[in-house]
């Protein structure tokens, strides 16, 4: 059995374990989350490694990717600097693929229209998604200033957003994690914030935690396309009135992980570090364990 298991940020009440059966082998995942305080995170990493396959990192990334380029995360690396035996996965490049993947699949499906607009709430940490929704006609508001920065200012093209990206990442990527990002039990307040912008879209899509933090009380219809979603969070949404949940990796025992663990999965499975592991390479393995978008229908 390989074991991977997953240090997260975010809070203990979101922690899960599972198996999978992927081409007659058995992984064990497991979410560990640490309720934002970073030493107990290191901690962590520093007991296991050497101890499971590989250990991802939930509720933060090492690295931002924008296109070919990459901007580290201080934070981040502090945690794991002290692991030397196991390798690490924080499913950054996996996002890169995998969403944008996900999101030209909804639209070839007709899922994801034209005439849709559409809220991403936060894109510089996937901008994979954020291309394929500039790509795909809709009108889209890119909320990074809004929801990271407290700042109301809506980016309406992918451009806008490139180029503030290219200058304010090398800075926030020096910047406490938690200064920009919902941590710890954080993540389990609601306090809605720019809420036209909710009711402007017909999608929101992004991490789970900002929508979760910063929506409004009235989601009647709309369609969320995110990840690392629990039974509990579907119940939650379902009492909201969203109308459709869209999740971009797969339901695993339950809930769906985060693509740091799936980008876990798939170390294992080459022995290779995640940031060698190729685009193409990552499209056949994601279709050879049949890692489709999940969606359910809610309302």
């Amino acid at each position: 059995m390989k074991k991977i298991t997953s240090i997260s940020l975010g809070s203990s009440v979101r922690d899960h374990r599972a198996e999978i059966i992927l081409e007659g082998e058995t992984y064990q995942l497991e979410r560990i989350g640490v309720n934002g305080d970073m030493k107990v995170a290191q901690r962590k990493f520093e007991e296991l490694d050497g101890k499971v396959d590989v250990l991802s990192m939930g509720g933060t990334d090492l690295y931002f990717y924008l296109g070919k380029r990459r901007y580290p995360v201080r934070d981040a690396h502090r945690m794991v600097r002290n692991v030397t035996k196991t390798p690490i996965a924080d499913g950054s490049k996996l996002k890169v693929v995998l969403e944008y993947g996900t999101i030209k699949k909804l639209i070839a499906q007709g899922i994801l229209k034209p005439e849709m607009k559409v809220l991403m709430i936060s894109a510089v940490d996937r901008f994979g998604m954020a291309q394929a929704l500039a790509e795909s006609g809709c009108p889209v508001t890119y909320g990074d200033f809004m929801y990271s920065l407290g700042i109301n200012i809506p980016l309406r093209s992918l451009s806008a957003l490139r180029f503030w990206a290219m200058l304010l990442l090398p800075i926030i990527g020096l910047l406490p994690f938690s200064f920009f990002y919902p941590t710890g039990k954080k993540q389990e307040e609601n306090k809605p914030k720019y809420s036209q912008y909710f009711h402007w879209a017909d999608v929101v899509a992004g991490d789970f935690n900002y929508i979760a933090r910063y929506m409004p009380k009235e989601m009647a219809g709309k369609t969320l396309i995110t990840n690392t979603v629990t039974a509990k969070d579907i119940e939650a949404l379902k009492a909201l009135g969203v109308g459709a949940l869209i999740t971009t990796t797969p339901e695993i025992g339950g809930r769906s992980f985060g693509t740091n663990v799936i980008e876990g999965i798939l170390v294992c499975k080459t022995g290779k570090r995640a940031e060698d592991l190729e685009e193409e390479e990552t499209r056949q393995l994601l279709a050879r364990f049949g890692f489709e978008p999940r969606i359910v229908q809610l309302a």
